[in-house]
């Protein structure tokens, strides 16, 4: 038991690791598409999410879960993607409340982080326990 308590605390060292790159793409993403781009903060965390996706999903399987083996599209990256999609919603409910009650990027931006804060650590789980389960 000890030995897995011990991998388990890795995988969330990692994980941890995992989601600050994450959220440096992510808020480099949806500041760029705010302020240099002009987009509408919608447009802007949409596009920022799906950007921030692409290396979570390979982080996180391939550092974090040790998984060297070929991609499941059905079994690994579609319900990624969905669990992904879930914190889309979430984020840009909360941009575009943002986007609407206040005029300051900071503030758009702070939303987006709380939206997948909110999902961070039942990602987590679902990750360790579904996906990338051997």
């Amino acid at each position: 038991m000890p030995n897995q308590l011990w991998a388990l605390r890795v995988k969330l060292f990692r994980y941890s690791g995992v989601s600050a790159v994450t959220v440096v793409i992510t808020q480099t993403c949806l500041w760029l598409g705010l302020v240099i781009v002009g987009w509408p903060a919608l447009i802007a965390n949409v596009v920022a999410v799906t950007v921030g996706a692409v290396p979570a999903y390979l982080l996180n399987r391939s550092w974090v879960w040790g998984r060297k083996d070929s991609h499941s599209m059905r079994d690994e990256i579609l319900p990624f993607w969905l669990y992904s999609v879930v914190g889309l919603a979430l984020s840009s409910s909360l941009v575009t409340l943002a986007a609407l009650w206040w005029s300051s990027t900071a503030l758009v931006m702070a939303a987006n982080l709380v939206g997948f804060g909110v999902l961070w650590l039942g990602k987590f789980f679902m990750l360790e326990k579904f996906l990338f389960k051997r």
